[in-house]
């Protein structure tokens, strides 16, 4: 079993004497942000009265509590969720889950398809002078794609083959 120090977190998994980090880098973001709204649809979670708690969100991703909160804030910011603070709180999709696609989720969650920054390259070298231009344009061109591409996948598309994934018995 893997464990990582930093604090520790329960939600009927305290027997297993799991520790999950708080802190998030930005490339876990969208990851979580994805995987939330995928298990609030899977929960039929499209109304407050079907709210799910950021403690049931955490212990699917499996991440902290808090974690889950930072990122579903995000999300209702952009008017993706709804939620709801305190003891009977949680939250909820406020749009069909087929209507939400993923290149909206990255930019909900202030992220972004960015593969890197190209090298300064090297003056008087025929090669190096060039190289940083090509490489710049391969990234631009990569980055646009990937957006593109998660504009044609949908919250549905994930939670849909989630299940098929489940039917085959993965």
């Amino acid at each position: 079993m893997t464990r990582h120090r930093i604090k520790q977190f329960s939600v009927e998994r305290a027997r297993d004497n799991l520790t999950f980090s708080v802190e998030m880098s930005d490339s876990q973001k969208f990851p979580v942000a994805a995987h939330a709204l995928a298990y609030l649809a899977h929960k039929e979670a499209f109304s407050a009265d079907r709210a799910v708690a950021s403690a049931e969100l955490a212990a699917s991703v499996p991440t902290n509590p808090v974690v889950v909160r930072r990122v579903t804030a995000m999300l209702g910011k952009a008017g993706l969720i709804g939620a709801r603070a305190g003891a009977n709180g949680g939250a909820w999709l406020l749009k069909p889950a087929e209507t939400i696609t993923l290149d909206v989720v990255l930019k909900a969650v202030n992220g972004c398809a960015h593969l890197g920054v190209a090298p300064k390259g090297v003056k008087g070298c025929p090669v190096g002078e060039k190289i940083p231009d090509a490489v710049r344009s391969a990234i631009q061109a990569a980055d646009v794609a990937a957006v593109e591409r998660l504009g044609q996948i949908s919250v549905a598309d994930l939670l849909s083959g989630a299940h098929a994934a489940v039917a085959e018995g993965c």
